[in-house]
């Protein structure tokens, strides 16, 4: 898959599969240089959170992607997964909404990969 965005129905299927919440993703690629997109997720416990972690981890590993590298796996209230053109968040309820990304990152462009448009 040399399309990174073909990834991202890959990312989203991982996080359903352990019932991630209320997965938004944002192309940022016109706002920023650290990523193409933010994928957005929440789990309703430390056990889920890592989960979902882990679960994206695999899938993307079987398609040869491996993370650049994973931060807050331990404490499972934010973990991002750094993909280079994705980065993956996922993060305990209440963190997400102390650290609100969608609000900060509110002019990224939100990516419907159901449908593979843009809304």
């Amino acid at each position: 898959m040399d399309n990174i965005k073909a990834l991202l129905p890959v990312i989203k299927a991982a996080m359903l599969d352990k019932k991630a919440n209320q997965i938004r993703i944002l192309d940022i690629s016109k706002i920023s240089s650290i990523a193409d997109y933010f994928v957005i997720t929440n789990g309703d416990n430390v056990n889920q959170v890592q989960a979902i972690v882990d679960g994206v981890e695999e899938a993307l590993s079987k398609l040869g992607h491996h993370p650049r590298a994973i931060e807050g796996y331990r404490s499972a209230g934010w973990i991002l997964m750094d993909y280079g053109d994705i980065v993956v968040n996922v993060f305990s309820k209440e963190d997400r909404l102390f650290f609100d990304l969608e609000r900060i990152w509110k002019d990224g462009i939100p990516v419907d990969v159901d449908t593979d448009e843009v809304k």
